[in-house]
């Protein structure tokens, strides 16, 4: 399903495209004719709950997992693909970094995987430390670290290497609200270098700092906008309200 969008302009350049990409898993639906298009330099909200797609479509993103029908281009080249994965930073909803490794292996590990020079290498792991708030732990295991200091250096590899499009899944989980801020500032800053971050969020209100919100029901996308718009369009207040509005709308019981 095509879902039309008031924002955005044909002379943009474009992040990535979905053209009525589908996927299913044996008698399971994971996502239906899903069209999206994304322009560069957008903080993009994903929205929905639990079984929505989400994390499915950051996958067929990212080239890990198929899809079953249409497809898929990013950052200029089609899935799947191999020259652009080095501009790709990915955060997953689970822990993707070695407990057993001191945070500063770990960011060794990744950058030498990614081909980062040692001097790069440096350089951007003592920023994205700093980012993230855990330089004085640079030396310790992550196995000892806090769920949310761990999420932390899975964000800290995630941005190694200053990726042109940013995937992240649920990256605000664990993470107490003044740090959080400071990860929306950066957020943004990067979106106005023109780098493209995508995060999932089961937090709706957190998605009104987005510049645009994708939103996700049973596998389908029911709404892509500004976050505004789409309160505008339900004559809503919030966007968990937005978000019901537009499921009861579909489903027959029409917008509140």
């Amino acid at each position: 399903m095509s879902v039309p969008t008031s924002v955005g302009s044909a002379s943009q350049s474009v992040a990535f495209s979905c053209r009525g990409v589908g996927k299913q898993f044996g008698s399971i639906t994971a996502l239906r004719s899903v069209d999206l298009e994304v322009p560069r330099g957008t903080l993009l909200g994903l929205l929905g709950p639990n079984g929505a797609g989400k994390t499915t479509l950051i996958r067929i993103l990212l080239g890990i997992t198929s899809a079953s029908q249409g497809s898929v281009r990013v950052l200029g080249a089609t899935v799947p693909y191999r020259e652009v994965l080095p501009r790709i930073g990915y955060m997953p909803q689970n822990l993707a970094v070695y407990t057993d490794l001191r945070v500063r292996q770990n960011l060794g590990v990744f950058g030498r995987l990614y081909g980062l020079s040692s001097e790069s290498l440096s350089s951007r792991s003592r920023d994205v430390l700093e980012l993230v708030h855990l330089s004085d732990r640079a030396g310790s295991r992550v196995s000892e670290l806090s769920g949310g200091m761990q999420r932390r250096v899975s964000l800290a590899v995630a941005l190694l290497t200053n990726p042109d499009l940013l995937l992240l899944d649920e990256p605000t989980v664990g993470v107490d609200p003044e740090l959080r801020a400071e990860f929306w500032s950066y957020f943004h800053r990067l979106a106005s270098e023109g780098k493209t971050i995508v995060m999932t969020t089961h937090y709706m209100e957190e998605a009104t700092q987005c510049d645009r919100v994708a939103m996700l029901h049973a596998g389908e996308l029911i709404a892509y906008d500004v976050p505004s718009v789409l309160k505008g369009r339900t004559h809503t207040s919030t966007m968990d309200d937005a978000f019901l509005a537009l499921v009861r709308g579909r489903s027959g019981g029409g917008a509140s």
